[in-house]
């Protein structure tokens, strides 16, 4: 545990120097969005086509992995949204207190730390959760929020949806980098240096724009915030994990990926949904926060329990 606590520890000293930087205001909150937007559209997408250009296409799709992942998720997923009706909450809000009970920072906090961590071998499946969050989750709250609005579903929901996935780079750079596998075409050296020194920036890029991010947050209802943390850091990766194990049983390793993928703090393109549709942003943003610093000691205790 402690050898876990202290590989895992660099990766939080990264994203507390950009909260320091942050809150001493060495970096103001237009200047870590267009650090975020840097890291998302160029070194992230790099890392992942980078990786997934690597990738034998058979080896990385795993239906049973995404069974498994999907219905893990899903679990935790009505668990925080019976709450919220319980609590007599709209469908709006209740389908972002769920969003965050659920979608983890896979991108810019799993992916940099499990390629260190486990090494290349753990792309594969991080990236099958990667896109079940983000085709699966992120387009079901656009359809959720947009059919609360209008009273019904309606089919420029799941065009935006759509046109969302289109544009997301992550997506872009996974779809590209597995077309550049299956057709077996080279990387001239050129490329290949061009895409390591541009991968290299996401590591650090991305810890210190989570960090810096965070010294923006404010705090409204902790209480709420603390429970939806409880559901991304304890429910979800133990509902996962009992589907990886017991009903759709996986080898040990891409196994202890995926709920180590389950273990990650809420995500912040979450805020970013909620600012953009103006559903409870300071709740989730507050779930942010509160998940990020309790997963210093979460993440690397989840890692020990299931390391092979």
């Amino acid at each position: 545990m402690v050898e876990i606590f202290l590989r895992t520890l660099p990766f939080f000293a990264i994203i507390g120097l950009g909260y320091g930087a942050g809150r001493a205001r060495f970096i103001d909150e237009a200047g870590t969005a267009l650090l975020t937007k840097f890291v998302f559209f160029f070194p992230l997408s790099a890392l992942i086509f980078k990786f997934a250009s690597a990738l034998p296409v058979a080896e990385i799709f795993d239906i049973r992995l995404i069974g498994a992942y999907l219905w893990g998720t899903a679990f935790v997923y009505g668990i925080a949204t019976a709450v919220a009706f319980i609590r007599r909450l709209d469908v709006s809000t209740a389908a972002m207190e769920a969003q965050c009970a659920v979608i983890g920072n896979v991108g810019f906090l799993g992916l940099p730390m499990f390629a260190l961590l486990f090494g290349e071998e753990a792309i594969a499946p991080l990236m099958l959760v990667l896109t079940v969050d983000l085709i699966v989750f992120s387009s079901l709250i656009v359809i959720l929020i947009n059919a609360a609005r209008s009273g019904r579903i309606n089919p420029a929901a799941f065009r935006m949806a759509g046109m969302g996935l289109v544009k997301n780079p992550m997506i872009a750079s996974l779809v590209i980098g597995l077309g550049w596998s299956m057709l077996d075409l080279p990387q001239p050296e050129p490329m290949r240096n061009f895409m390591d020194i541009l991968a290299g920036a996401a590591t650090p890029g991305a810890l210190f724009a989570i960090g810096a991010s965070l010294a923006g947050r404010s705090a409204e209802r902790p209480f709420v915030a603390g429970w939806l943390s409880f559901c991304k850091l304890v429910l979800h990766p133990i509902f996962v994990a009992f589907a990886v194990l017991v009903l759709f049983p996986l080898d040990p390793f891409p196994a202890a990926i995926v709920i180590s993928a389950a273990a990650m703090p809420v995500a912040g393109n979450v805020y970013m949904l909620a600012q953009h549709y103006g559903v409870a942003p300071v709740r989730v943003s507050t779930s942010i926060l509160i998940s990020t610093a309790i997963s210093i000691l979460t993440v690397p205790l989840v890692i020990a329990w299931v390391s092979p």
